[in-house]
């Protein structure tokens, strides 16, 4: 795409181009550590830690790593929620030239033996709780060394640079060659650690990418410092230094750990680490206490903020919030609306993926917010679209096509796997897989995935498009859709619907609902309620989960 009509669109002081230093993404931590070293860095459960011990413990714990035998390019997992050590092991392993790949702590065996593997994890630094599961998995892995933690840990960390850290009294029978974390940070025997730079690989973040199947996406350390100084620069309404950042979004997803961790880090933000997203009680608490500007979160945090009944009556306020960028799922307009109204803030619906860690649009900070658009390419990230039939051919303004870009924070492909990288990765654009479209003032708006789309007797239909429909239903609290087979027309829709609290509404009045409102061939076939649609911790909708469902359901009736 030659013309850039978005550029027109930048908030003053938004550059279109920026300069990228060529050092690794921990540089931001060292930055911080000089220039605001007496301020507040972390916060959890209301003990601070300032950003001159963050760099000292994190200091520490890479020369454990070292010591423990961790090479430079070795893998290592991070499986515990938002606790200071993650925000000290992520960045240990970076400065012990190690590469982190984060893990969800709900996954279960078979889904962590997958990622171990496939990783080819040499350590992981987990929460005590996930041991017994490790240790079920580690035989079939490469695993040799497991360090564990807990909550109480994070509010002790001062006691690791004292060297009178012990071990908390609930902390199992360990294995030989296991650890406590807090034995490593607090031996503090200095050590040669390894030149870490700009090329070299600083996470493997797990995506099903554009066919469904979980791959690694290698992150460079250009490729986080990029992605924060491009936020940062778009966050032009906070100031270095003076900020605080609410993480409640999770740090193990790439999202919160760049958009969330990186970007703070950068500003010289304190950040208030919250473990659970869904404590609204806590969240508000934290809110109260800690004045936080910056509030980077999914739509369904949003929403369930607007609908606290303390937030409601004023008896909490939300005035000090002033940016907010949400992810991860469609941002509704009134969710928007409220929120905005209630606290004053800026909340900017964006995008990214895992192949672009993390973010690669957004809507301006001041300028206009266009509901349903996921904003504006970040400076220097550059979008064509190009026709679902001839990926050669890209197609204009208003037209629907598959999203393609490029920019620095693009990842170096997928781990150990050529041909889906070569898939994804062609003559320097990076191949979405989602559908899209843009304005005339350079403004996106997704359609829906390219896997989603169904096809009904050759014809496409598109399952946000149906889910957008049922939305609007008084009766219908949210809505999935997606294509389950059919032994004459190949696929057929079928819809997924939550009603609203004390609503009611039978399957054939939402079907009238859609067909005058939709092509016949995109109504639904058949209509399931359910009390909730399955999604991710960052609130993606999992419509696989739904059709994998349906397919049981449908064998068991054979």
């Amino acid at each position: 795409m030659t013309a850039k009509p978005w550029l027109k669109q930048y908030d003053a002081g938004v550059p279109a181009a920026m300069n990228y230093p060529a050092v690794p993404v921990t540089a931001f931590l060292e930055e911080a550590a000089r220039t605001y070293g007496e301020r507040d860095a972390l916060v959890y459960r209301d003990q601070a830690v300032i950003f001159h011990t963050l760099e000292q413990l994190t200091e520490r714990l890479a020369c454990g790593l070292v010591r423990w035998g961790l090479r430079k390019g070795d893998v290592v997992g991070l499986l515990m929620p938002n606790w200071p050590q993650f925000v000290i092991s992520f960045f240990a392993v970076l400065r012990a030239g190690g590469v982190a790949a984060a893990i969800n702590p709900a996954y279960k065996a078979r889904e962590l033996e997958f990622q171990l593997k496939d990783s080819g994890a040499v350590m992981v630094i987990a929460q005590m709780e996930a041991y017994e599961l490790l240790q079920s998995v580690r035989d079939k892995t490469q695993v040799r060394t497991i360090a564990l933690t807990g909550g109480e840990d994070g509010v002790r960390l001062g006691e690791w640079l004292r060297g009178r850290a012990q071990p908390p009294a609930e902390l199992p029978a360990l294995q030989t060659g296991d650890v406590w974390l807090g034995a490593w940070a607090a031996e503090g025997v200095p050590v040669s650690l390894p030149a870490v730079g700009p090329e070299d690989a600083a996470i493997f973040q797990y995506s099903g990418g554009t066919t469904g199947v979980p791959k690694a996406a290698i992150g460079l350390h250009r490729n986080l410092a990029a992605n924060t100084l491009q936020f940062r620069a778009w966050l032009s309404g906070l100031k270095d230094g003076q900020e605080t950042a609410l993480l409640a979004i999770p740090l193990y997803h790439v999202y919160g750990m760049v958009v969330g961790m990186c970007v703070s880090l950068r500003l010289g933000a304190r950040m208030v680490l919250q473990p659970d997203p869904r404590d609204l009680n806590e969240i508000l608490r934290l809110i109260q206490t800690y004045q936080p500007a910056f509030y980077p979160g999914v739509p369904a945090m949003y929403a369930a903020l607007n609908q606290h009944p303390d937030v409601i009556s004023g008896k909490v306020g939300l005035r000090s919030i002033r940016a907010c960028i949400s992810g991860s799922a469609p941002l509704l307009r009134e969710v928007q609306e409220r929120f905005e109204a209630l606290s004053g803030a800026k909340l900017m619906e964006g995008y990214g993926l895992s192949e672009a860690p993390t973010a690669t649009h957004c809507n301006p900070m001041f300028g206009e917010k266009r509901p349903g658009s996921i904003g504006l390419p970040l400076p220097d990230v550059d979008c064509r679209l190009v026709s679902l039939e001839d990926s050669t051919r890209e197609v204009g303004a208003g037209e629907i096509g598959e999203l393609t870009l490029r920019g620095p924070q693009v990842m170096a492909g997928y781990h150990g796997m050529a041909e889906e990288t070569a898939l994804v990765l062609r003559d320097g654009w990076l191949f979405t897989g989602d559908i899209a479209r843009m304005d005339g003032d350079g403004y996106f708006y997704l359609v829906d995935r390219k896997k989603d789309l169904i096809k009904v007797g050759g014809l496409q239909v598109w399952p946000r498009e149906v889910e957008e429909v049922l939305a609007e239903h008084p009766a219908v609290s949210e809505a999935a859709a997606a294509g389950v087979p059919h032994p004459m027309r190949g696929e057929v829709v079928k819809a997924w619907v939550v009603l609203r609290a004390g609503a009611a509404a039978s399957a054939e009045e939402l079907r009238e609902w859609c067909e005058q409102r939709l092509a016949s061939f995109k109504t639904p076939v058949e209509i399931a309620f359910r009390e909730r649609l399955p999604r991710t911790l960052v609130g993606k909708l999992l419509r696989r989960e739904l059709v994998r469902e349906h397919l049981e359901a449908a064998d068991q009736k054979v």
